[in-house]
């Protein structure tokens, strides 16, 4: 699987780092020259989480920020109000 959120589209972009070598020119220097430029790569927070998706819980990848953003919901852990009587009706019924 891809590093892709399913929410966002987010996925890895590259970009350069820059390396600068000698004195501002406020400082006296003859002004900043650029001595090395690299690759680089951007990786968003993807977490692996299970939400629910047409009405089943499913695993998918997304970024935290949608997570934080509330546009993952998750499904609940716990049946509360699940009493034995209602678990002896689904098991005769």
């Amino acid at each position: 699987m891809p590093r892709v959120c399913t929410f966002t589209g987010a996925r890895t972009t590259t970009g350069r780092k820059i390396h600068y070598r000698g004195r501002p020119k406020y400082q006296g220097g003859i002004g900043l020259k650029p001595s090395g430029i690299a690759r680089r790569k951007f990786k968003p927070n993807i977490q692996s989480v299970r939400a629910v998706i047409d009405g089943r819980p499913t695993r998918i990848k997304t970024t935290a920020k949608a997570i934080r953003n509330g546009l993952v919901v998750k499904p609940l852990r716990r049946k509360y109000g699940w009493t034995r009587q209602q678990k002896q009706a689904a098991a005769e019924g």
